[in-house]
């Protein structure tokens, strides 16, 4: 499958935005491991259809105009991999999940570590909420776009949490902002 890509700026950086005509295959941060997604991004495209719904839609959310992406997405990974994120999509907007929740939800509570290995590749951040997923102690933990970056992405949807430090871990990296 030939790819192509674009970059849009974000309240969170510059974003490289990479699909094809099976749907968006990844959102990428700016100063992204290459190793953590590897996926050949291929030529630059202003104009792919996927790529230009992909940013208005991602441009509606940073607004708060948008809680939900109907972008037509195109996961590239391991089949347990496809099934975490698949898990993933199913956090509500202004909600999070611990990584063990994650695992129970796909049938295996045991995997709790290999549920967070596979949110840590998942290549399509933002879209695919990794971001909503936490740590068992409520707090916020490793995150390819960096903490900063997943504090204001929670706060911006009003995240609710059951642990009051988290609410001030989450106020405190956004003030950076």
């Amino acid at each position: 499958m030939s790819y192509v890509h674009k970059t849009m700026n974000s309240p969170v950086g510059m974003l490289k935005l990479v699909g094809s005509e099976a749907g968006l295959a990844a959102v990428l941060w700016e100063n992204d491991d290459p190793r953590r997604v590897r996926l050949d991004v291929g030529l630059h495209s202003e104009h792919h259809p996927v790529l230009v719904e992909a940013e208005r839609q991602l441009n509606e959310y940073f607004a708060g105009k948008r809680k939900v992406f109907s972008v037509k997405l195109d996961f590239v990974g391991t089949p347990f991999q496809k099934k975490v994120w698949q898990a993933m999509l199913s956090i509500p907007f202004g909600e999070t999940r611990t990584y063990g929740e994650l695992a129970k939800q796909i049938g295996d509570p045991n995997a709790v570590r290999a549920v967070g290995a596979a949110n840590g590749k998942n290549p399509l951040s933002i879209i695919g909420p990794c971001h909503r997923v936490i740590g068992a102690s409520g707090k916020l933990t490793g995150f390819a776009g960096g903490l900063e970056a997943k504090a204001l992405l929670l706060r911006l949807e009003g995240a609710q949490f059951g642990k009051s430090a988290v609410t001030k871990e989450i106020a405190d990296a956004t003030r950076l902002f």
